[in-house]
């Protein structure tokens, strides 16, 4: 701050991560862009919690305090899907586990505690974007308030939030009113003026009311809180037109109300280029002397080509944070953020990454244009028609990085939507050929999660029958190309509805069908705000039907066990 003449800053962002300067960091993009536009930020990362000694070290911003929980929301980070407390830290020097349980409160409270007359304090984040209205909290067991009430914070910034945490900041600058930016949350004593209020479960709204733009009253926290069928309603409700631009959400909490507003647009092609061409140094920052940040080894040479994912997995969160819409960079951006890391002193020649939340949907649009539908699904039950153009942009843009002088190899490590390759008859069987011949690391990875059709029905995942096909297109590349590679797959255990016929089922299918025994199987974790934490919660499929569903943490295990035919393990079951 002395070096840049700085008496004090506009803005302090407050992390859960240790501070690595990249674009693939949110508090690091925020922070880029909020000093692009001409104010004075600062970042306190992973500050103590027990007293002040960290949190107090830069005084009080001139315009806001803005808090995240980290990369990763920290009750997942801090625990394992049974709930134990992990070891290892992604985003902490020496992999110590430093950040306190549900950080976003715990920063907010440690601010209110050492400021007590402090400047406007905003969460933002994975973790608050995912608990901006009340929800199913798993490791509490119970329904929770939007997170704005119980930090006692100001506003959310939900989603990607660089728009609106821009119109923020301009908003305080100029002493103009925030309380109507779009992709915020606000509490408010009293309802929106002119609101129409309705539960869109029980009054479905028609497309022009949709257009025209209301604001929807979702059932209160308490009444949420006390009945499962109308938690179901509220999150169903939420869930469906989250992404709308023209629907705001209000609910009450005891005595007030969360005013949720629309949501901001998706940003352009050339507003994503811009972003991505900030100047990040891609490294931790030098204060860390304590160990390897071990997230670092796996972003440092890596690229985001598009934001968004059409997949809508039931147990995904980047729907409901990044959005069901792909926005993907220019080719020209791309090129020129590969040039800039090969131009890194240690550059060694590899780009680890070129993909999003998922590989292949680079390049992707749905040409109907406009807010994704209301309730129909892009690639269930089977590739949307109206998503082109397919794998062609992709193709061109990867030979194009190879390219690049002093790039030597360019992996694909996101994992692949195989049905969206095996749907693309024109473009599919070149992606996979480009795939094999220059960007596969000695093995390429899928995400089936189950082989049985109901359990993957519930995970809104396609069926087994198109992993098949890709896996069949796959080989028969690698033998053209005499190549001896190999497909890792991705397995959930325990997710709603899933019972022990159905992995007798996928055992079966591994031993048999894939040959294969996994490495990478997970038991379900629910997390906030999507569809299948709230079939757990409320023990019912999407059409309301009741489903098994296995809360016992031992019935969990066993069920991951029995994949690798662990018969010691089911004895120890039975008996317990």
């Amino acid at each position: 701050m002395k070096a840049l003449g700085w008496d004090r800053p506009d803005v302090i962002l407050v992390t859960g991560d240790a501070y690595i300067d990249s674009p693939h960091v949110g508090v690091a993009v925020i922070g880029r862009w909020l000093e692009k536009h001409g104010f004075r930020t600062a970042i306190i990362a992973q500050p103590s919690s027990s007293d002040g000694r960290d949190i107090t070290r830069l005084g009080e911003p001139r315009l806001f305090w803005g808090v995240s929980g980290g990369c990763v929301d920290s009750m997942v980070a801090n625990h394992t899907a049974l709930k134990k407390w992990r070891k290892q830290d992604d985003y902490t020097p020496g992999g110590v586990n430093a950040r306190p349980n549900r950080a976003a409160m715990a920063y907010t409270n440690l601010i209110r505690r050492h400021f007590k007359e402090t400047k406007p304090i905003v969460l933002g984040g994975i973790e608050a974007s995912l608990r901006r209205v009340a929800h199913y909290d798993y490791w509490d067991d119970a329904v929770r308030r939007s997170v704005l009430f119980d930090a006692k914070a100001d506003a959310i910034i939900y989603a990607m939030g660089e728009k609106t945490v821009l119109e923020f900041a301009r908003a305080l600058d100029e002493g103009r009113d925030w309380s109507r930016i779009r992709g915020l949350c606000r509490i408010a004593k009293e309802k929106p003026e002119g609101m129409s209020a309705h539960w869109a479960a029980d009054c479905p709204r028609s497309s022009a009311e949709r257009a025209e733009g209301k604001w929807i009253e979702l059932p209160s926290y308490e009444e949420a809180a006390a009945s499962k069928d109308v938690f179901w309603r509220m999150f169903e409700t939420f869930a469906l037109d989250a992404a709308s631009e023209t629907t705001g959400f209000v609910q009450k909490h005891g005595d007030r109300y969360l005013v949720h507003n629309p949501s901001q647009p998706p940003p352009r092609d050339a507003e994503l280029d811009d972003i991505y061409s900030l100047p990040f140094e891609r490294d931790a920052h030098p204060y860390y002397k304590t160990g390897e940040i071990r997230a670092l080894e796996t972003i440092r040479q890596s690229i985001t080509t598009h934001r968004g994912c059409f997949g809508q997995c039931n147990f995904c969160a980047i729907a409901v944070h990044q959005g069901r819409q792909v926005t993907s960079r220019g080719e020209d951006s791309i090129l020129e953020e590969v040039r800039r890391i090969a131009a890194r002193p240690g550059f060694n020649g590899i780009i680890y990454d070129v993909g999003g939340p998922t590989a292949n949907m680079y390049g992707y649009v749905c040409t109907k244009g406009g807010v994704p539908c209301r309730t129909k699904f892009c690639l269930m039950p089977q590739t949307c028609q109206k998503l082109a153009p397919g794998h062609a942009r992709q193709i061109a843009l990867l030979k194009r990085i190879l390219q690049v002088p002093k790039v030597k190899k360019v992996f694909v490590s996101s994992g692949i939507r195989y049905d969206l390759v095996v749907s693309d008859a024109k473009g599919g069987p070149a992606y996979v050929e480009q795939l094999v011949e220059h960007h596969v690391s000695g093995q390429i990875k899928v995400a089936p999660e189950h082989y049985d059709n109901d359990v993957l029905s519930l995970m809104n995942k396609p069926s087994i029958k198109s992993l098949m096909r890709f896996k069949s297109m796959f080989d028969e590349a690698c033998k053209r190309k005499d190549k001896r590679y190999f497909m890792t797959y991705y397995l959930m255990v325990a997710h709603p509805g899933c019972e022990t016929e159905h992995m007798y089922k996928l055992r079966s299918f591994l031993q048999g069908g894939l040959r294969a025994t996994p490495e990478q199987v997970q038991i379900f974790t629910p997390t906030p705000s999507t569809f299948s934490a709230a079939m757990y919660y409320c023990e019912r499929d999407l059409s309301g039907k009741p489903i098994f569903v296995e809360k016992n943490p031992f019935g969990k295990d066993r069920q991951k066990s029995m994949i690798r035919g662990n018969r010691r393990h089911f004895t120890t079951i039975r008996f317990w």
